[in-house]
């Protein structure tokens, strides 16, 4: 079984699945998701999370830098709960602080990609980034 990281936007949904040993993240896809229509991309999610047989979510919770809970994060929470109702998955949260600022200097780094490619991918590379440090900190523990 494995875990599913999402990184939660008002426009995308990152996701990113673990390996079967629960090691390593990887980017699976950016699910489009609009907020004031009431699409929130679970019938495409469902199917992800059949696919690779996932056993636990992982979502991304984007506090506030002086760990206040915001309207972003609130919104991931809102997220996560219907995900953890429509599949009966248990749904952890891990603080996302800066992960899609990291996300994209590495991408002006390592791949040296333009602003239109950074964006089409920025959310999938925060959603490994989120789920990595969740495994890596399941395994320190």
């Amino acid at each position: 079984m494995r875990t599913m990281g999402l990184d939660v936007g008002s426009k995308t949904v990152g996701v990113a699945v673990s390996d079967l040993l629960g090691w390593t993240a990887q980017g699976v896809e950016i699910i489009r998701i609009n907020e004031e229509q009431q699409e929130f991309g679970f019938e495409r999610l469902g199917e992800l999370i059949k696919e690779y047989e996932v056993s636990k979510v992982v979502v991304g919770l984007p506090k506030n830098m002086n760990n206040s809970i915001g309207p972003r994060a609130e919104a991931s929470m809102a997220y996560g709960k219907q995900v953890e109702e429509l599949f009966k998955l248990p749904v952890v949260y891990q603080d996302e602080r800066l992960t899609t600022v990291q996300a994209e200097r590495m991408l002006i780094e390592q791949a040296n990609a333009s602003r239109a490619k950074r964006k089409k991918v920025i959310d999938k590379v925060a959603a490994v980034m989120i789920l990595q440090n969740y495994l890596d900190g399941a395994a320190n523990k």
